[in-house]
């Protein structure tokens, strides 16, 4: 051995007594201290909360108990609100299982129960689901029983979840209060309840007319359906455009909000101005020419002289009976209510049309949906504030839209919305035995907003259903649907939101019921020729004054509040 190797050995050993003790020492260390972080890539870490172990695995294990409302509900097989294939696939699945969950009998009970709750001091469940409604939403803010949901959101909420809220920041707007955000949004399709208008595609046809590009080429189509009906009917039995006048103009059915965006603003709601304000939108200009063209439609018999009786329901009944052929509605109208008309008058036909331009090439539409149905706040007394969150973010990740292959591919659970027939799985309803669908879903089905138009676009451009969820659509929706959603994603930039979604103002509180009576009130006698429509100046002047004004002031204030970034 070298002199070198003799001098060196003891100091190598030594090192290695040295590093064993130091390893030793870190090891017991370690196990003494809980709050060291493991490795990474370690499981079930010791510093991690139940929340965040949750949602590694997507359940909580073992299983907790949360509390929740459930509106009414269908049940089926036996099943109960206590036992029923939604509840086993929770606990199953999740880890989740309802404890003093809410079942109201319906939206008006549940209100009812809530505001009591609210001033009796009731315990409150977890999740509390709060409807499209502005005063009970801070009613409920105000109370001091909930979180503020910013952290939560943040922290667990799913990509598709967060990008939908980051490219619509004015969803949070209803939600928003002292700069904080306090309900989580549950997200609806978007671009469902645009306007198109449904025309009589078989008169169209016979009397041989193009699609109506203006308002004067409405005119024009409102004419010849009315003094030359193909299907011989007499003018007088012919009111070519299906409206409700009774309560709201902007509406879901027979709504005009289409009319007055061609002459530059959308009434009944809150638009803003060229300088990015809140204007009301009836009492901009444009709403006196729309008035005027009203007036003139009246007197020319193109709208029937009791549509200012008729809701939007009653408006539709026009159409099915025959006795019109416009009827501005949504891309849903082939499941409701154009069934009726092919059943009231055989061999007709219908199709969806986008909405024309005025005569200075303007157009546009009302849009008052930003991807949200209802929403949830979140008690400050739950155990658990994030396990709706890993609910919700399940059934956007496997339900929404489901991946081929997937236990979701045909639906939510064998023998009840999906089964096997004949060897071969199926969807169709009217295949499957006691088919099933309407599941307890706490939030409701989980929708992801632009799938459902971008599907049907899909479909009416004559491309294959590759996705199960496609698949279901092509299956379910009708093809004059498919054409229809092609005709409102065509018209995506004439929409006009609708950017007050706050309580009343203070001024509302006090004044709007007259504010908005006046309007009903001059427009219908506008309309039906009892005013001159000079007499739109004197109730812009006399609703400015006598409170319009301040309510646009606080209005603006509040649109501030919550849209500062």
């Amino acid at each position: 051995m070298s002199r070198m190797m003799k001098i060196w050995l003891p100091l190598i050993v030594l090192m290695l007594i040295v590093s064993a003790c130091s390893k030793a020492n870190d090891e017991g260390n370690k196990a003494a201290s809980p709050n060291t972080e493991s490795p990474a890539g370690a499981s079930d870490s010791p510093t991690k909360s139940e929340a965040d172990l949750a949602f590694d695995k997507g359940k909580y294990d073992p299983p907790i108990e949360i509390s929740t409302v459930i509106m009414p509900r269908e049940y089926t097989k036996g099943e109960t609100k206590e036992n029923n294939v939604h509840d086993r696939w929770m606990l199953e699945t999740l880890g989740l299982k309802h404890k003093n969950t809410w079942y109201p009998a319906g939206a008006d009970q549940y209100k009812q129960q809530l505001q009591l709750a609210l001033t009796s001091g009731e315990k409150l469940p977890d999740f509390v689901m709060v409807p499209t409604d502005s005063v009970l939403t801070n009613q409920l803010i105000d109370s001091g029983n909930f979180l503020p949901i910013d952290e939560l959101f943040e922290k667990y909420a799913n990509q598709t979840w967060k990008d939908h809220a980051a490219q619509n920041p004015e969803l949070w707007y209803p939600f928003t209060k002292d700069g904080k955000k306090w309900n989580l949004p549950i997200m609806e399709y978007t671009d469902n309840d645009d306007t198109v208008l449904w025309l009589r595609e078989d008169w169209m046809t016979k009397l041989k007319l193009e699609a109506p590009k203006t308002v004067a080429d409405l005119e024009n189509i409102m004419d010849k359906f009315k003094n030359q009906n193909p299907d011989g009917l007499a003018p007088k039995d012919v009111y070519p455009l299906a409206i409700s006048l009774k309560s709201n103009t902007n509406t879901w059915m027979g709504s005009l909000d289409w009319l007055f965006g061609a002459y530059g603003s959308v009434q009944e709601q809150w638009n803003k101005d060229a300088n990015g304000n809140l204007e009301y939108g009836s009492v901009n200009p444009g709403a006196k020419q729309a008035l005027t063209k009203l007036q003139e439609w009246m007197e020319k018999g193109y709208i029937h002289p009791d549509s200012a009786l008729w809701d939007e329901g009653k408006s539709a009944e026009l159409w099915t009976k025959g006795s019109a052929g416009i009827l501005p509605g949504a891309n849903w109208v082939p499941d409701w209510p154009a069934p009726d008309l092919l059943k009231n008058v055989p061999g007709s036909q219908y199709k969806a049309y986008p909405v024309p331009a005025g005569p200075d090439g303007l157009s546009g539409t009302k849009w008052q949906n930003s991807g949200v149905n209802s929403s949830f706040m979140i008690n400050k007394d739950a155990k658990h504030p994030e396990a709706l969150i890993l609910y919700y973010n399940y059934l956007l990740d496997n339900l929404a839209n489901p991946a081929a292959g997937s236990k979701y591919e045909y639906g939510f659970a064998q023998g009840y919305d999906w089964d096997m027939v004949d060897g071969a799985p199926t969807s169709d309803k009217d295949k499957i035995k006691d088919f099933f669908d309407k599941f307890p879903y706490i939030t409701g089905p989980a929708r992801i907003p632009n799938l459902y138009m971008t599907t049907l676009v899909k479909l009416a451009n004559g491309e294959k259903a590759v996705t199960p969820y496609e698949k279901q659509q092509a299956q379910f929706r009708k093809p004059e649907n498919w054409y229809a959603a092609k005709v409102v994603m065509s018209q995506i930039d004439i929409r006009k939101q609708n950017y007050f979604t706050g309580a009343a103002t203070p001024t509302m509180i006090e004044k709007w019921n007259l504010l908005r009576q006046s309007e009903l009130e001059t427009f219908n006698k506008i309309i039906y020729g009892k005013l001159p429509v000079d007499t739109f100046d004197e109730f812009v002047a006399s609703w400015k004054k006598n409170g319009g004004e301040q309510v646009t002031k606080e209005v603006n204030e509040w649109f501030q509040s919550v849209s500062q970034k």
